[in-house]
């Protein structure tokens, strides 16, 4: 690709131009060849940030080593979310301790802020059940001045111990946040009293209630319903209905500070001496709900939070009661919604929430929400399917399908044998910029080889390779092989491999 330069370069010009390049060796050599061809210009941070992501998603570690030690030399100021990204990257390709080599050296870049990075690595580690290393991690930096807030690392520690069943020393890291200048939020609530419930441990989960009702509840919010679920559940499931009910009622009053007509609402002495678990859990859901103040985060914090349950049919119920109310349901709940139908196998329930709930009703449905059913149809096999709602995805203003969605429909196209479709579903990946992978590009030429379509395969290996991927052994074996008597498709086909080798 020949690169017109303009006669004043400015990094965002630069940044531009990087990212129209297919092949991430062109787009190096730009990068380099900017501060020969303008002296006066300097990169700044944008124009690092859009060079590594390239060279990262293009999985040229070493070319992208090379940039970052570059960014540093430069001192050219660049932000944490730099750094995120990059450990992103390496976690993704198995280089944990690249990623923690680079943290440590932060210090030595013009980077004033390292909360956001710090946390995405802690987050990595408990993804990685790191958890020796997140310690020493979190010893040795969450004083530092450059971590400007330490709750979201807290939650972090706490999540992690929780998740190796060690909830009493979560619970002694949330009674010492004071120690770290810092105090409980809502998620540091949600994490412990999971932790707790999840453990047996409703003894202290009950205290850690009273303590949120004293500490961030005073003013009755909905979203705190999610919190009082976990407890209330678990006590019910324990076959402590009486001990639930008491709570509830304490809830009510000083948690949501129900009007006592609200209050009054449901029954509660319907509920004591309960033995059906399951009707006791479906009541108590209720009187939280009727309790508490209507307003779209509350119904929102409740609804995704049945979703993910996989309470389809419980939540459906709150779901039109929303709507009763006049409320109007947001995106995030419509998220949940159609994750949870396709985690059910009820993909086909998922697309006609868009067709018949939001596009009916003048609910614009986002990327996300188009993405999750694409990707649950494709889960299921019905390609045919997915192809149907890209297309409406793409004819949407302001929603367009990203890389990995693309990606999840080739390779369900290539496993269904459909190489033909699956060719096309590329060519649109690469209209939008979107760069394939060396497997994806392997399994469509494989595939249009296998069906004679020799000469597109050929087409694909030649954009592989300009996009600077090297083809493995067995793809030119397999054309070779594929290559049929046929005499001008041979000629063809020879010719376009000579060039390719030149």
């Amino acid at each position: 690709m020949v690169v017109r330069w303009p006669m004043l370069l400015n990094p965002t010009q630069l940044a531009q131009i990087i990212r129209q390049q297919k092949n991430p060796f062109t787009a190096i050599k730009i990068f380099n060849e900017a501060k020969t061809k303008y002296p006066n210009y300097r990169h700044n941070g944008a124009v690092y940030a859009t060079m590594i992501n390239l060279l990262g998603s293009s999985g040229q570690f070493d070319e992208m080593k090379q940039v970052i030690e570059q960014m540093k030399d430069d001192s050219c100021e660049c932000k944490d979310t730099v750094f995120a990204g990059i450990f992103k990257t390496y976690a993704r390709a198995g280089l944990l301790d690249d990623a923690v080599s680079l943290f440590n050296r932060i210090p030595q870049f013009n980077c004033v802020n390292w909360t956001a990075s710090f946390n995405t690595l802690l987050q990595i580690m408990v993804n990685e059940s790191r958890l020796e290393a997140f310690y020493r991690l979190f010893k040795e930096n969450s004083r530092g001045w450059a971590v400007k807030s330490r709750i979201g690392s807290l939650n972090l520690l706490m999540d992690a111990l929780c998740q190796i069943k060690r909830s009493d020393l979560a619970l002694q890291v949330f009674q010492e946040m004071n120690y770290h200048c810092c105090y409980p939020d809502r998620e540091s609530y949600r994490i412990l009293m999971k932790g707790l419930c999840q453990d047996g441990r409703l003894y202290e989960a009950t205290h850690l209630l009273y303590s949120m009702l004293w500490r961030i509840s005073q003013k009755g919010c909905g979203e705190d319903i999610v919190i009082y679920r976990i407890l209330l559940d678990s006590l019910c499931e324990n076959k402590q209905i009486n001990e639930a009910v008491e709570i509830l009622g304490k809830i009510l009053r000083k948690g949501l500070r129900a009007p006592k007509s609200r209050s009054k609402v449901t029954d509660l002495s319907k509920l004591r001496d309960s033995e059906d678990i399951e009707q006791a859990k479906l009541l108590i859901n209720e009187a939280l709900i009727k309790g508490a103040v209507p307003s779209s985060a509350s119904y929102a914090a409740v609804l995704t939070d049945l979703y993910a349950e996989g309470k389809i049919s419980e939540a459906n119920k709150v779901f039109d009661k929303m709507r009763e109310k006049g409320f109007r349901p947001s995106l995030r709940i419509y998220e949940s919604k159609v994750a949870a139908l396709c985690i059910a196998g009820r993909v086909d329930e998922a697309g006609q929430v868009i067709d018949e709930e939001m596009l009916k009703k003048d609910s614009v449905p986002n990327s996300q929400v188009y993405s999750i059913v694409i990707k649950g149809f494709c889960d299921e096999g019905k390609s045919d399917l997915a192809i149907t709602f890209l297309e409406k995805m793409d004819r949407q203003k302001g929603c367009s399908p990203d890389k990995e969605t693309f990606n999840v429909i080739v390779d369900r196209l290539c496993r269904d044998g459909n190489f033909v479709d699956a060719s096309k579903i590329m060519e649109k990946m690469l209209s939008k910029s979107f760069w394939p992978d060396s497997n994806t590009f392997s399994a469509v030429i494989r595939g249009l080889c296998s069906i004679d379509r020799i000469y597109e395969a050929v087409m694909w290996l030649e954009e592989m390779i300009t996009q600077g991927k090297v083809p493995k052994s067995c793809i030119w074996r397999v054309l070779v092989a594929s290559v049929t008597c046929n005499t001008q498709e041979i000629r063809d086909c020879v010719e376009l491999l000579d060039y390719l080798r030149t």
